[in-house]
């Protein structure tokens, strides 16, 4: 405290510091906390598609991989949502089990979220390769939390897939 409080008296130098650390207690105490994001749903896993592709495909096997999360901070809902569906080369027969042809490939930002006990239901648009492709495509996909067994059902181009988790799990807390 040698130059600039030079001119003060020891007893102004005491007060000076005890006004500036009150006016830091009281700027403390009114400070904002930084917002946390609330998760409102996430998960990820292997799924399975009930009926495969149906009849109008021959009831071919879909695997599917799914990652979604969605989170509130503040009003504003944000997340995102990955779904890569691959069917086999060959519909039966050898090769029928390797799952290695990309038929539908959704990428999108969730933008609405709402949760009703342990189900969530995810809204936002999506680009969508494949099946149903498109910009700027409407999507919606209900949730319900569990690990295998849990099911989700997405809808999206005017398709509805069906989905039972094989492995995975998916959360709403």
């Amino acid at each position: 405290m040698q130059e600039p409080f030079k001119y003060l008296t020891r007893v102004n130098r005491i007060l000076l510091l005890a006004i500036i650390a009150m006016t830091t207690g009281v700027t403390s105490l009114y400070a904002q906390p930084a917002q946390t994001a609330k998760v409102l749903a996430r998960g990820g896993g292997k799924t399975i598609i009930q009926g495969g592709t149906g009849l109008a495909g021959g009831f071919v096997p879909v695997i599917t991989t799914i990652a979604f999360h969605a989170e509130r901070k503040g009003q504003a809902v944000s997340g995102d949502f990955e779904c890569l569906a691959l069917v086999p080369a060959a519909a039966t027969g050898n090769g029928s089990g390797q799952f290695t042809v990309n038929a539908m490939y959704v990428t999108g930002q969730v933008t609405s979220v709402d949760v009703a006990g342990k189900t969530a239901t995810l809204q936002g648009t999506a680009t969508i390769t494949g099946l149903g492709a498109g910009t700027n495509v409407p999507f919606t996909f209900v949730v319900r939390e569990g690990g295998p067994g849990s099911t989700s059902v997405l809808t999206a181009s005017g398709l509805t897939f069906q989905e039972i988790l094989l492995e995975g799990s998916f959360e709403v807390p």
